[in-house]
């Protein structure tokens, strides 16, 4: 995780955005329209995020991005939809769910390519808790926010379920020379600002 670099507000103005576009995609199907030029500077930044949902503990959906390409506001309201109606893991939110939502939103720093020179030294130059990693082969890629490291806080384990994730055998990242990137995240969340 990194220090804050979003005020309370913005914080606050990015999940009611992430709500509003989730009932506005599941009640209405449509897409809310965001006034970027009505938020903060910081907030009309090209930014990237993952909205997660979840549903009594359990995740419920998560879409994002890694890499920036459009104000965080606009990135954070296009994910928070995705992730309530295109996550392929799960059925589409429905209308009666909408109040058993809890929303989350991680936003990211640029990813860094992770130096190594032998894949037994992976394990090793993770920082769990701290680091989200990504994996790529080719036009393959996947990765794990670094909250999943409360789930998975062994770092062999959480590389071979990246690989598995990434449709691979989990034993791939010790077999096979992979670009691994991390990156770290701000993440908040409805349950902490209520």
């Amino acid at each position: 995780m990194i220090d804050n670099l979003l005020t309370e507000n913005e914080r606050r103005d990015l999940l009611r955005v992430a709500r509003e576009s989730i009932e506005s995609v599941v009640t209405r199907e449509k897409l809310l329209k965001v006034d970027v030029q009505s938020y903060s500077a910081s907030l009309q930044e090209e930014g990237a995020s993952f909205v997660t949902l979840t549903k009594a503990g359990a995740l419920r959906g998560c879409i994002g991005t890694l890499e920036p390409y459009q104000p965080l506001v606009q990135d954070v309201c296009e994910h928070a939809a995705a992730a309530a109606v295109e996550d392929y893991r799960f059925a589409p939110v429905r209308p009666e769910e909408l109040t058993a939502l809890m929303v989350e939103i991680s936003c990211l720093t640029v990813p860094k390519v992770l130096v190594y020179r032998d894949p037994t030294e992976i394990p090793g130059l993770l920082r769990p808790s701290v680091d989200g990693v990504v994996l790529r082969d080719g036009l393959h890629r996947a990765t794990f926010l670094p909250q999943v490291w409360e789930k998975i806080p062994d770092p062999e384990a959480f590389l071979s379920h990246l690989c598995w994730k990434m449709g691979a055998p989990e034993n791939y990242w010790r077999i096979k020379r992979l670009e691994v990137l991390t990156y770290q995240v701000e993440e908040f969340s409805e349950a902490e600002l209520g």
